[in-house]
């Protein structure tokens, strides 16, 4: 992974989920690791909910102070450039849609100062996910949180899954529709997301925990 790998995408694609997946892989291979919340939006899942395991594999979290409260006020409350100079990894879960997006516009400049080999912005994926069934509604998503963010993505992470009901055939189905997601966008596949528990043959697999799950699956 590169220094800072900033995560975007729809609503319920998954990007809380790798975001915390990408910080505990780093953290327990002994890496410095710092996760911003950008989910100014304030829904229901978002990396804030993970306090506590993140303090306990000693990865820093910043957050709105209103994150997890009942107030919906678009306010960052933290220094994201301090921290993107700062030593070890960065990884920004950024909110859904282009709605969620529209903050990250304000560091476009900052970002924009540092080398290719220093950034990524992942762009995931979920066929299964209504609004981005088809790859042409996910490119078109995918156009419009870069035109506010005024940030070009890097590549493509094809998250496609269908909750506890995920099987390895639900991920092997959705292959293609990744491949094609990133041909059309002209962005290389960092690879199709799995199951750790699900045996999955691929050659550019990301096995995954699920630590963001419904309520009733909790």
């Amino acid at each position: 992974m590169k220094k800072i790998t900033i995560i975007t995408g729809h609503y319920g694609s998954g990007k809380t989920n790798l975001s915390v997946n990408l910080a505990l892989k780093l953290a327990d291979a002994g890496e410095k690791v710092t996760v911003v919340d950008f989910d100014i939006v304030n829904p229901y899942f978002r990396t804030a909910d993970f306090r506590s395991l993140f303090e306990a594999h000693g990865i820093t979290l910043a957050a709105s102070m209103y994150a997890n409260t009942s107030l919906d006020i678009p306010a960052i409350s933290f220094d994201m450039e301090r921290m993107a100079y700062e030593e070890g990894y960065l990884i920004v879960d950024v909110g859904g849609d282009d709605a969620g997006a529209i903050g990250l516009g304000r560091y476009a400049p900052a970002f924009a100062d540092y080398m290719p080999d220093q950034l990524d912005m992942w762009y995931v994926v979920n066929r299964y996910r209504y609004l981005t069934e088809a790859p042409e509604e996910a490119l078109t998503l995918m156009g419009e949180i870069e035109t506010v963010s005024r940030m070009r993505h890097t590549g493509i992470v094809n998250n496609s899954n269908l909750g506890s009901e995920t099987t390895a055939q639900t991920i092997l189905d959705a292959v293609p529709y990744g491949e094609t997601v990133s041909r059309q966008a002209h962005l290389p596949l960092v690879g199709t997301t799995y199951r750790k528990d699900l045996s999955v043959d691929l050659k550019d697999g990301i096995p995954v925990e699920v630590y963001v799950k419904p309520v009733w699956e909790s």
